[in-house]
């Protein structure tokens, strides 16, 4: 029981690093300024929405997805981890994961509907469901059986819903923490990042290791 927790907990927390709702604040705001509160809470909870629909059908479909194109496993955790242990580097050196975005809120701010459209990219994909966030849950799904799926699934669920009452009260949440102190929330999580990409690499090779010997 004691091990199931701490495997819970390690796969909510490697979510939580890679996707890092905490950095993301800043841009989700810059992308919805201007906006009414209705549209606000209607674009946090669309690209909440739409990230657990992208990432759920990625943990499922991962094995048939192995299959059809013949990928390995050792591959996955090789790649993914040398991808998360980039974005981890990436957000060491100070810098979000996704800075190039906020360049596109102020043409899409001009209606409502265009406003709504940021929920899907580039809120959902990439920054909160993006190549690494996939890797991670198909690394996490395919580790182990139906319950394995299940905690990826509902870890990544409780994510999306924590994100969605941080963006919705991002503004008060900025302003408490203020910009030096999401300085460094933003590189502990890379840190930690780093430190995931590092693991799954570790694994990936030794799997391979292990295949060939």
């Amino acid at each position: 029981m004691k091990e199931l927790i701490i495997h819970i907990l390690t796969v909510f927390m490697g979510f939580f690093a890679i996707m890092n709702p905490i950095s993301n604040t800043p841009i989700f705001l810059g992308l919805t300024k201007g906006d009414d509160r209705e549209t606000t809470k209607s674009i946090a909870l669309r690209s909440t929405f739409i990230a657990f629909v992208i990432i759920a059908i990625f943990a499922v479909s991962g094995k048939i997805i192995f299959d059809v194109f013949g990928i390995t496993l050792y591959a996955l955790r090789i790649t993914g981890g040398i991808l998360v242990f980039l974005i981890g580097f990436h957000m060491l050196q100070g810098k979000g994961l996704a800075e190039k975005p906020k360049t596109h809120g102020a043409d899409l701010q001009a209606q409502k509907q265009a406003a709504l459209g940021l929920a899907v990219s580039p809120l959902a994909t990439p920054l909160l469901a993006g190549p690494g966030t996939i890797a991670t849950a198909m690394n996490f799904a395919a580790s182990g059986g139906f319950t394995q799926l299940i905690i990826t699934i509902v870890s990544f669920g409780l994510l999306c819903v924590l994100t969605y009452f941080i963006f919705v009260f991002g503004e008060r949440l900025v302003k408490a923490i203020g910009p030096s102190a999401l300085d460094v929330v933003t590189r502990m999580m890379g840190l930690i990042l780093a430190v995931i990409g590092t693991q799954m690499f570790i694994e990936g090779v030794e799997q391979a290791y292990k295949t060939f010997s």
